[in-house]
């Protein structure tokens, strides 16, 4: 087995405030511990982002493939009681890209960094969040598995491809979705209560919005306001 240090970077997120209206929704994420019967849908208007072209690696069979399409990851803050402890996640890399590019996950998550590539990668990242180095490794070995234990954000990248970038946003809550590639989304069986609505678009901007939900009732939000 081979492992080789790498390098790793890291950035902070901020926030701004918006409201409105929505559109279909995406696939839901909610633990049934906690549930409830609140509703909320809309969607997150994702900026156009300007990728640098592909590169080319020479004397390696296989390329890379196409990123994922820019997303947000849209979660509800406030007091909730104790749940299960978070299941056992994977994010991998796929195509020379990792697979997904943004994953939301709740603090105290273990992720699993599986090489689907039939080439070495490797898997860094020296942010605040969480700092380590998994060297690089082959299809058939397993890195070790890594729980995110602390809030906010954490940038990934890969030592040997240099294109290959990923984001982990650790949040403090079970009430959690990715948007669809067109910004929609849908957040089911939530508690009635106070709480804040809040949508990551990028390190940079980070909508909120305060919310009062309501048992069986469905609440419309679009960030920002139209």
């Amino acid at each position: 087995m081979r492992w080789k240090a790498g390098l790793g970077a890291c950035l902070i997120v901020a926030g701004v405030v918006a409201s409105g209206n929505g559109r279909r929704p995406a696939a839901v994420q909610v633990p049934t511990a906690t549930a409830g019967t609140a509703v909320i849908e809309g969607r997150v208007a994702i900026p156009p982002r300007k990728r640098a072209p592909l590169p080319h690696y020479p004397n390696q069979p296989q390329q890379p493939g196409p990123p994922e399409p820019p997303k947000a990851a849209v979660y509800l803050e406030g007091t909730f009681p104790p749940g299960p402890t978070p299941r056992r996640v994977a994010l991998g890399q796929r195509d020379l890209q990792f697979n997904p590019g943004l994953l939301i996950i709740q603090r105290g998550t273990p992720v699993d960094f599986p090489n689907q590539d039939d080439l070495y990668h490797n898997v860094f990242s020296y942010s605040k969040t969480k700092r380590f180095d998994l060297g690089r490794y082959r299809k058939d070995e397993k890195p070790p598995v890594i729980t995110f234990d602390r809030v906010g954000i954490v940038r990934l990248a890969c030592e040997i491809h240099e294109h290959m970038e990923g984001v982990i946003l650790v949040v403090d809550t079970p009430y959690f979705q990715k948007t669809d590639a067109d910004g929609a989304y849908r957040l089911e069986g939530l508690p009635a209560g106070r709480f804040v609505l809040k949508a990551w678009v990028s390190e940079k901007l980070v909508y909120e919005r305060p919310v009062v939900l309501t048992p069986g009732a469905t609440l419309r939000v679009d960030f920002p306001s139209s």
